[in-house]
């Protein structure tokens, strides 16, 4: 048994050191969200020398959406850092806390995955209201 141990340590250090672990099958949220999935060049810029993402000026005239980093997510208004995830096989539901000036507060996002590029924003108790989001390619 012994020899065994090795290999699992190994794994889980590596594991570890990563970005993070998280469970298999978990949706990748990472990345850069439009509203329109054609609006993506007017919404998202990439700046300086690493060429990170960011919003364009008027990116909000284009439909706007939100970039999410591994514990942050981004809007064209401001930043709010992930307290909690939790995810089924179909959703994603999130807990934001959002500082906008003194005043810290959470936000609860319900998230339904439609496909690997897609997925709802929806509002708990009114099915038909939502707002789709596309994955923008880097």
């Amino acid at each position: 048994m012994a020899r065994w141990r090795w290999p699992i340590v190994a794994v889980s250090l590596a594991c570890l050191s990563a970005v993070g672990c998280r469970e298999a099958g978990a949706f990748d949220l990472t990345g850069a969200w439009a509203a329109k999935a054609d609006q993506c060049s007017k919404v998202f810029t990439r700046t300086g020398r690493a060429r990170q993402v960011g919003f364009t000026t008027f990116s909000n005239a284009h439909g706007g959406g939100f970039i999410v980093e591994v514990n942050r997510l981004r809007s064209a208004f401001g930043g709010c850092t992930i307290k909690a995830r939790k995810e089924d096989s179909q959703t994603i539901n999130l807990v934001v806390a959002c500082a906008k000036g003194v005043m810290p507060s959470s936000v609860q996002f319900f998230l339904k995955i439609v496909d690997d590029n897609t997925i709802k924003r929806v509002f708990p108790g009114v099915d038909e209201v939502g707002v789709e989001y596309h994955r923008c390619k880097s």
